[in-house]
């Protein structure tokens, strides 16, 4: 299969969109997410969707391929909060590598389905390594500025688990993705280097960060080009943003990026701004609309959609993207993904 780096000096790449908001769509019930093997668990179980994998994985399935029919080139994988510090919360930590080795397999199996049956198309899969729900530059007790919840080694060796499960699973690419701090990154960015090591491979990685509000900045405080910064000295395929604010907010801070970075330039914004009831509203043709903005300005080289985001919102980008060439790279950088 064609390298992901030389299709990205070419044309313009297509993520897909949402698992969560595909997922919500089905109306899983406890029971739904429980199957008959959790059927006893102790703890309520409702809402982990990385499980679902495992007890509802024609549905996880049926949402990769109808991404992959919208014209999506790269494929997340249902592993957003696959560690053992995200999965402590329903007491699953002993399923770790399994949930992030079944998603994987479910992806890839695909992904294979479709540039085997579209050759000039290739598809890959993205394994999704998301920011956990603990944060090592910031204290979760206003009352303790100088206590940490987690530490680096702590976050260091649960992205090594779901790295290790993700690349046996099959996975093309590693996506460290919704960061809203760069010290957690940091902690999968170096366990990602120590599986390369370990295991001599060249995977690519995508680095995507998290604008939180207007301000511009992440929730630890760094502009995107402070967290540009941060994580240059790893060698990366893309550094980019997704989710927090729709497509139109993310203009000026893809621009200072897109402007001062030698990687591929990657957005995968949300459908717009939540509503009251925490909804996205944007249709596919307004969402498309707002990213014609990043291809006529040669912002980006990959692009797709985060929470909100459907088939039909990923179909209408593709159909947009596709006649533009992608924003200008470095060569040397892509040498060997």
């Amino acid at each position: 299969m064609e390298k992901i780096g030389d299709i990205l000096k070419k044309r313009i790449l297509v993520l897909d969109g949402a698992m969560g908001t595909m997922l919500q769509r089905y109306k899983f019930n406890e029971d739904d997410f429980r199957g008959e093997r959790f059927k006893d668990w102790p703890s309520d179980l409702q809402g982990n969707n990385d499980l679902l994998s495992l007890t509802q994985p024609n549905a996880v399935k049926e949402v990769h391929r109808k991404f992959l029919e919208a014209g999506a080139d790269i494929l997340e994988t249902n592993t957003f909060s696959s560690t053992t510090i995200a999965m402590a919360d329903y007491g699953m930590e002993e399923l770790v590598y399994e949930l992030n080795f079944e998603s994987a397999k479910i992806a890839k199996q695909v992904a294979d389905e479709f540039t085997k049956k579209y050759p000039n198309k290739p598809r890959f899969v993205a394994g999704s390594i998301g920011p956990t729900n603990k944060t090592a530059s910031m204290s979760p007790d206003v009352n303790d500025p100088g206590f940490r919840a987690i530490s680096f080694d702590e976050l260091r060796i649960a992205y090594k688990q779901q790295v290790e499960a993700l690349l046996d699973g099959g996975v093309d690419i590693l996506l460290v993705e919704t960061i809203f701090d760069t010290l957690n990154a940091k902690a999968a960015l170096f366990a990602i280097e120590e599986v390369k090591d370990e295991r001599n491979s060249e995977v690519p990685v995508m680095v995507s960060g998290t604008i939180t509000d207007a301000s511009g900045r992440t929730l630890s405080g760094q502009t995107a080009e402070a967290f540009l910064i941060s994580i240059s000295h790893i060698p990366i395929l893309s550094v980019g943003f997704n989710c927090a604010l729709g497509a139109k907010q993310l203009v000026p801070h893809l621009e200072v990026v897109s402007a001062k970075s030698e990687f591929a330039t990657s957005a995968h914004p949300n459908a717009g701004l939540p509503n009251a009831f925490g909804e996205y509203d944007e249709t596919p043709e307004q969402m498309a609309a707002q990213i014609k903005e990043y291809v006529d300005k040669g912002l980006v080289n990959i692009v797709g959609g985060c929470c909100g985001t459907t088939p039909e919102h990923i179909k209408a980008i593709a159909d947009v993207v596709k006649d533009y060439e992608p924003r200008p790279l470095v060569i040397n950088r892509l040498s060997k993904v």
